[in-house]
């Protein structure tokens, strides 16, 4: 009998945004000059890549984030959150003093619809590390949500050249995704993902795949997710559940299609399907409780 010790858990690295959350439970969006009680809060680390490996890690894998998050007061409280959900941080902006991106996130009780500003990565312009190359042969896969693009294009060469599967956060086009494209295993994107001259996600799955993307797919919220890969496409349905809060959704399909596909091997149209259909069920379930960590708590 195998000893579960034993058994070797996946490593991914998480190429991108780290931010403080701070979460509120609204009644609604507040209108202009008015000032409301929220019913609750969180506060946590956020970003894209941030909270994918944590959810990499809390389903049984090993995550290490390689993000800007700093020596700023803020900053030792995000970096607690990661080291208690096991979220290893290679910080490359740990000598600086500048407070952490944060997001004002306002969650409507009645909808689970979200509200975010953030200055995101705006703060750091941040270069690529020494030793990035051996970081990535380290592990067994590499995520990238799209934020620190130096960094994330200098990563996904190195994946390449070391044969690691890499998967692409799409959450919305930015500068420098063109260049990131040719580096990208797998791209699941928002619907708010369009590269220039599409409108519709057929358009992006087609202009994914011309710039080299083999496997591609949108999500569409609660609609089935759309995906093409070589030899065609197709849909994969999403879980209903009752939704109390959306955000990071997204984040967390990533995070669990990431842990499914570092273990999979060669991806076939079958496996890619199934992988997707996984991931949305466990992101379906994120949504049914408030912000980004209670369904952690309660087990799923």
């Amino acid at each position: 009998m195998t000893d579960p010790a034993a058994v070797r858990r996946p490593t991914g690295l998480f190429v991108g945004l780290c931010t403080l959350d701070v979460i509120h439970l609204v009644d609604h969006v507040p209108a202009p000059d008015e000032k409301q009680t929220a019913r609750r809060q969180v506060a946590a680390a956020g970003g894209p890549a941030a909270n994918a490996a944590a959810v990499f890690s809390h389903l049984g894998g090993t995550a290490t984030l390689l993000t800007a998050i700093g020596a700023h007061p803020l900053s030792h409280g995000v970096r607690a959150d990661l080291d208690r959900l096991g979220v290893a941080v290679t910080d490359l902006a740990a000598d600086r003093d500048e407070p952490p991106a944060v997001s004002a996130i306002l969650v409507t009780e009645r909808t689970g619809e979200r509200a975010v500003t953030s200055t995101n990565a705006t703060g750091h312009r941040l270069t690529p590390p020494a030793g990035l190359a051996a970081l990535v042969a380290d592990h067994d896969i590499v995520e990238f949500d799209g934020h620190h693009m130096d960094v994330a294009v200098a990563a996904g060469r190195a994946a390449r050249a070391v044969r690691r599967p890499t998967v692409l956060d799409g959450g919305s086009w930015k500068d420098g995704t063109e260049r990131l494209l040719p580096y990208v295993d797998v791209a699941v994107c928002s619907a708010d993902f369009r590269p220039p001259g599409t409108s519709t996600p057929e358009e992006t799955l087609r202009r994914l795949r011309e710039h080299g993307v083999t496997w591609a797919a949108v999500s569409r919220g609660a609609r089935p997710i759309l995906w093409a890969g070589p030899d065609g496409g197709g849909t994969v349905e999403v879980p209903l559940t009752r939704v109390v809060d959306t955000l990071g959704a997204g984040d967390v399909l990533h995070g669990a299609l990431t842990l499914d596909l570092a273990g999979r091997g060669p991806l076939t149209a079958r496996g890619f399907a199934d992988a997707l259909r996984g991931a949305s069920a466990v992101a379906s379930r994120a949504c049914a409780s408030f912000g980004t960590r209670a369904w952690m708590r309660a087990g799923s």
